[in-house]
């Protein structure tokens, strides 16, 4: 071979190569015998295998890290159940459009059609790639080793351009094991490694700048786009120089520093009367890297988040996201365009300096959004420093927030966690939670608080997770503890799935198979969470006061060490706003709420 060139060795030792020239760290996922070929090969290789005890642990843990560092995270999957059991995790990185390479062993290529062990087989053969099918940006079965360099180049740039989200590369175990010549990853080897992004020209910059200068009020809507581009300085820019005040959807929450005096929160169930009536009285609503997702506009009812489209109201959309198909799904736009919205907002400054030098003061809105910002705070104090115990979940939010640091990274998962964190938790560095937003996946949080500290090892996680959540896999304990990763698990225990219990006990008036056996303070023959974390090998302590929280929170941060917090919590619900349709489902013609009163 020429020029140092790889030699010949097996598909696994070449695909371990490859991932090492793009510069992959980690690999997360669990043995069988379909990958042990890869295995082998990445034992003597500068990437570190993260072994998990279970795949779905695998695949939040690499949705979380691909979100801290910015590219595909990689999985390595054993066929069937292995994959099956990992399908969960991408499932959620593909709704919330995170880039995930998962390469999967499968049964061997001689043997299909003949039904070998653990194969996918029932309508075809050999169709265990097939399952992956409706989620996947794209799904490839490696049937000759000969295409694996091209496919896999093909599987990289597809998960991390336009909007990005996971593929699957299938490959039969006899392919990992073939020797092959180096010459087809050679020539990748050339390949340029991420794709340049699409962004505006400078007539469609000056006729959003124009319209947003003339609009007497307007809002600025950004979802999670926003933080998957990198484009929190952008933005801040834009929004500064134009006073624009800016709404966020759940994903799009810390896409700005919730101190920066435009913000004004999260919209739709669980936004705030500031932000929901800020968009409902918006002449022009200036999106970017937003998909208009139902909880965020109040299942899009006017009325209660955004008028657009309504009979009588003139509300008008200026729409930029990287994927067409998202301009103009839920409402009308009078102005779409597809760019990167870090690319497209770095066109937006420029223009709109040339234009506006001097920028566009809103001072009276800022003002209104200081002014509510003091009252919203106030109205939540009594709970915020209330002795009750257990503890309301406003207190463990308080208490959180005083004993990070500002850019502390926090993964949440479902119930108080999510919607409580999206309204109140004050989120200080940009790209700092992580949260499962379109899947919304019970058992999120705690994998991807592992896959946060492996992309970010000097900064601070805290996995704040609901009792439900916390039960899904707890053998990532396990991982974290191999790993000596500190990281904090606070689990909000209120004996329930909570969220859905409230929502049961409001429109049936019981709360079956939502909650379990006695209370939080007094579970009956419950687990006990800080036994098991002492069991994986990692601290645990339950909190049995209010006044514990805080203490036992900043001594597990200084310690360094895996440490699980059993927090006892009231199971009083979000406050809400806006609307949801599921409550219209349950009792329509009734004016129910989403917990019972």
């Amino acid at each position: 071979m020429d020029g140092g060139m790889i030699a010949d060795k097996t598909v696994a030792e070449h695909i371990v190569d490859y991932l090492a020239r793009r510069d992959t760290k980690h690999v997360f996922g669990l043995c069988g015998h379909t990958n042990i070929a890869v295995l082998a090969a990445l034992a003597d290789s500068p990437i570190d295998f993260i072994t998990v005890r279970h795949e779905q642990i695998a695949s939040h843990a690499a949705d979380a890290y691909a979100r801290v560092q910015g590219g595909a995270s990689v999985v390595l999957s054993h066929l069937s159940p292995g994959l099956t059991n990992c399908a969960t995790g991408v499932a959620n990185a593909a709704l919330d459009c995170i880039p995930m390479v998962v390469i999967a062993g499968d049964i061997p290529t001689h043997y299909y059609g003949k039904h070998p062990h653990q194969e996918v087989n029932l309508h075809a053969d050999a169709a265990q790639w097939e399952i992956y099918r409706p989620f996947v940006k794209r799904a490839w079965r490696v049937d000759r080793a000969d295409l694996m360099a091209e496919i896999l180049e093909k599987a990289f740039h597809l998960a991390e351009s336009g909007q990005p989200g996971p593929v699957l590369v299938n490959v039969p175990m006899d392919i990992f094991s073939e020797v092959i010549p180096s010459d087809t990853f050679d020539r990748v080897a050339q390949n340029t490694k991420s794709l340049k992004k699409p962004s505006i020209d400078d007539e469609t910059a000056g006729d959003i700048v124009e319209a947003l200068a003339k609009a007497e009020n307007p809002v600025a809507y950004v979802g999670g786009g926003i933080l998957l581009a990198k484009a929190s300085d952008e933005l801040d820019a834009f929004v500064s120089h134009m006073g624009l005040p800016v709404a966020h959807s759940l994903m799009g929450k810390g896409a700005l520093s919730d101190a920066h005096p435009l913000v004004m929160g999260m919209t739709g169930f669980w936004g705030t009367e500031l932000v929901n009536q800020s968009c409902l009285n918006a002449d022009y609503v200036f999106a970017v890297g937003t998909r208009f997702k139902e909880a965020d506009c109040s299942s899009w009812y006017p009325g209660y988040t955004f008028n657009i489209g309504a009979e009588g109201n003139d509300t008008k959309v200026i729409h930029i996201d990287i994927e067409p198909q998202e301009i103009g799904r839920n409402y009308p736009t009078e102005i779409g365009v597809v760019a990167d919205a870090r690319s497209a907002l770095r066109v937006l400054n420029r223009v709109a300096k040339e234009m506006y030098p001097n920028g566009i003061d809103r001072t009276e809105k800022t003002a209104e959004i200081a002014s509510f910002r003091e009252t919203f705070k106030a109205s939540n104090l009594d709970m915020q420093t209330s002795d009750a115990f257990p503890l309301m979940p406003e207190r463990i939010l308080a208490d959180t927030r005083g004993a990070l640091p500002d850019d502390a990274i926090i993964t949440t998962d479902v119930g108080w966690n999510k919607n409580g964190v999206g309204q109140q938790f004050d989120i200080l560095t940009p790209g700092s939670i992580l949260t499962p937003g379109g899947f919304a996946t019970m058992g999120f949080g705690p994998p991807a608080a592992i896959g946060a500290k492996l992309a970010a090892p000097e900064r601070v996680v805290i996995s704040l997770v609901g009792d439900g959540g916390f039960g899904q896999n707890p053998s990532m304990l396990a991982t974290a503890v191999e790993l000596n990763l500190g990281i904090v698990w606070l689990v909000m225990n209120n004996n329930a799935f909570g969220t859905i219990a409230g929502l049961q006990k409001a429109h049936y008036g019981l709360t079956y198979g939502t909650t379990f056996p006695g209370s939080a303070e007094a579970p009956t023959n419950g687990p006990g969470y800080a036994e098991i974390a002492k069991a994986y090998g990692a601290e645990g302590q339950r909190i049995t006061s209010a006044d514990e929280l805080l203490p036992a929170l900043k001594a597990a941060i200084a310690s360094g060490k895996p440490t699980v917090l059993d927090v006892p919590m009231i199971n009083n619900p979000t406050p809400t706003t806006g609307h949801w349709n599921i409550l219209d489902i349950y009792s329509p013609n009734d004016d129910v709420s989403h917990v019972a009163t």
